[in-house]
């Protein structure tokens, strides 16, 4: 098996969005993007999220945020990495309003502000990373994560962080396998209602 990574393109973004659902569920039925949506639709979520992939304003799911790693030719996985000080919370509200959602969204997300963590302007992210079922290899994940790591090195970064739901525990498992190790969580009985999980942790790798 010949794995290579890419830069994502536009034409990935139906990909791309796949990516963001499946992450942001997390093998739960809902996720933070059936909220901000405000559908559960999974046809129309795709559609939204293509489109917020492709917005002018680049939000972290922007496409150009993405790489993509192709299993002997073939779109196997993805993964984001992105700079905080950049893609700010103000950038992906404004690239929500242009695919029509505007600020209210806040209020259907208000268990998960409640656990996000800050996270400072010092610090690589590394986020909606997926494998497609037949290609799940901890190959592939280290292939992707080592490249988003050289991305944040060569960007001057030193502190790479992800950020994944409590109790997911094969997501928590692999990020250790890649280095990574738990530095804090969030729990909150509101999350709990609204995500079926207790809350949020951070993982942090030091470059």
């Amino acid at each position: 098996m010949s794995i290579t990574i890419r830069k994502a393109e536009e034409a990935d973004a139906s990909f791309i969005a796949e990516a963001l659902l499946e992450s942001s569920r997390s093998g739960k039925k809902v996720g933070i993007f059936d909220y901000i949506f405000n559908t559960n639709d999974e046809k129309k979520l795709l559609e939204y999220l293509q489109k917020f992939t492709l917005t002018t304003t680049k939000s972290y799911c922007h496409f150009s945020n993405f790489m993509i790693a192709l299993s002997d030719g073939v779109k196997a996985g993805t993964i984001c990495g992105y700079e905080p000080r950049i893609a700010t919370h103000d950038i992906f509200a404004r690239a929500l309003e242009e695919v029509g959602i505007d600020e209210t969204y806040h209020e259907r997300i208000a268990g998960y502000l409640l656990c996000e963590p800050e996270i400072d302007n010092k610090t690589w992210v590394c986020d909606f990373m997926m494998v497609k079922p037949e290609f799940k290899s901890l190959g592939i994940l280290k292939e992707m994560v080592g490249k988003s790591m050289l991305t944040a090195r060569l960007k001057g970064y030193r502190k790479v962080q992800t950020m994944i739901e409590i109790g997911s525990a094969e997501t928590e498992l692999i990020y250790k396998k890649l280095g990574f190790s738990v530095i804090d969580e969030k729990r909150s009985d509101y999350y709990e209602e609204q995500f079926g999980r207790a809350g949020l942790m951070r993982l942090q790798v030091i470059l």
